[in-house]
């Protein structure tokens, strides 16, 4: 592996760092489990910037140096596999699996955008059926994955009008990334962030909760991106031309059905999907956990009677190496905080800065965290931690605050390797697509729009739904 001078000068500012901590006469107050911790963790960090290095790599060799030299136990550092929000993303997958053998998300988008007869109700229709993906496919990588194959067909079905082709190509990762928020199970990174919050304050956020909060500042900021992106990306007399888009058309152009009657298969698909969303919504009122609800109903998609999807097929869609990935940084983020590592970082803030002031503080370095660390999972595990303290310290909800970073870190547009989706949708051959210009010049509108949007929500909604800014 060959470092160029960039990433060369960062891994040796880490090495250095390493070495001051670990001196014991350095940092007065610092325990010792604290030093390792900052030590290990600042490696990581360092390393998940610069080098190609897998994260789950890095991370599970994090875990591994933080359980051997005692910092952690093996049960803390294998029992975040079994947690239970684990099991909910596994479960999800299995029935996303089922979603996507039916076709069902693609007869849904077919018929939402065929109703659309201008350019502007083209982009909304579009987005709306974008965040309702949210509620039946986990992780913003396998939404952008299904939501491939519609974008094509409409791409053909308006190959005449290329601006509007990308258009569409920039606004289906823009939204897919902003309206994850929605859901617990929308990223890894909500996974984290939820885990974080039980080990330090013992408040553990369920998915009615997080609906709660979530779907409101999802739905706010995926329409207002997609004004931002149909403004930064046509002209007006792209806009005023009208738009007429058939499920024949679509048809033509799709693979699976999109038109003509539900086929058997697709029918349950359907009823089970709106049964474990209604009880994953209605939580309170029956009290059973979403991981329980989600795995009946994965046994229910994979069941050789009513299901869709082979179990063994449908566990080949879950990203393994993800599931690793958070098991081993939510270990990093208890060491954190058990260590004292976290209160020590996070101990020179001004104690009185107004909550305001410290959201908005917050929000701003998640929003701008993308460029540094890319992987949306690792930015939780480095951030969330450290607020919960600060917030701790500065007397803030840290609930409210772990939120405000989680929401804020959704953004990540600004680069083709910012995300995922962002790096799906860039280059499609034969199919007319955005550019890195045309990245930056959504960013510079972007950025500070949705930024503002979760502090406003932070400042405003969440305290009228139960989580106050103190």
């Amino acid at each position: 592996m060959t470092l160029n001078p960039r990433q060369a000068v960062t891994l040796c500012a880490a090495l250095s760092l390493c070495a001051l901590l670990l001196v014991p006469g350095n940092f007065p107050g610092l325990s010792g489990d604290a030093r390792l911790t900052l030590a290990v963790f600042a490696l990581a960090t360092c390393a998940w910037i610069s080098t190609p290095i897998d994260d789950t790599y890095i991370a599970l060799g994090a875990g591994l140096a933080l359980t051997a030299t005692g910092v952690i136990s093996s049960d803390t550092l294998f029992g975040t596999l079994g947690d239970e929000t684990v099991w909910l993303l596994i479960c999800a997958f299995v029935l996303a699996a089922a979603v996507a053998r039916t076709g069902l998300a693609g007869r849904a988008a077919a018929f939402l955008v065929s109703g659309a007869r201008s350019v502007r109700q083209l982009t909304h229709l579009t987005t709306a059926a974008l965040v309702v993906t949210a509620f039946a496919v986990p992780a913003t990588s396998g939404r952008a994955a299904l939501a491939l194959p519609v974008f094509l067909a409409l791409a053909k079905v308006l190959a005449e009008r290329r601006r509007l082709v990308v258009m569409l190509a920039l606004l289906f990762p823009t939204v897919i990334l902003l309206s994850a928020v929605a859901t617990l199970i929308g990223a890894g990174a909500h996974l984290i962030t939820v885990s974080v919050l039980w080990e330090a304050t013992g408040e553990r956020i369920g998915f009615t909760q997080w609906l709660l909060l979530g779907l409101p500042l999802a739905i706010a900021s995926s329409h207002l991106a997609a004004e931002a992106v149909l403004l930064t990306t046509t002209r007006r007399a792209d806009r005023k031309g009208p738009v007429h888009i058939t499920l024949d058309q679509l048809q033509e152009h799709s693979e699976q059905p999109v038109t003509g009657p539900w086929e058997p298969a697709e029918t349950r698909c359907a009823l089970l999907l709106a049964t474990v969303v209604a009880l994953w919504c209605s939580e309170p009122l029956h009290q059973v956990p979403p991981a329980v609800v989600a795995l009946i109903g994965a046994v229910v998609a994979a069941s050789p009677a009513l299901g869709t999807v082979r179990l063994k097929d449908a566990l080949k869609t879950v990203p393994w190496s993800l599931l690793l990935f958070m098991a081993a940084t939510m270990a990093m983020g208890v060491a954190l905080a058990d260590s004292g590592a976290a209160k020590w970082l996070v101990g020179g803030l001004p104690p009185a800065l107004p909550p305001w002031l410290f959201l908005a503080a917050v929000v701003t370095v998640s929003t701008a965290a993308h460029l540094v660390l890319q992987s949306r999972s690792a930015r939780s595990s480095v951030l969330v931690p450290l607020v919960v303290a600060a917030a701790v310290g500065a007397g803030v909800n840290p609930v409210a605050a772990a939120l405000a970073s989680t929401a804020a870190a959704g953004f990540c547009h600004t680069l083709p390797a910012s995300a995922k989706p962002v790096t799906l949708f860039a280059d499609i051959p034969g199919t007319p697509t955005y550019t890195p210009r045309d990245l930056l010049r959504l960013s510079a509108v972007l950025a500070p729009l949705t930024a503002a949007l979760v502090l406003l929500c932070a400042v405003t909604l969440w305290p009228l739904l139960g989580v106050p800014v103190r």
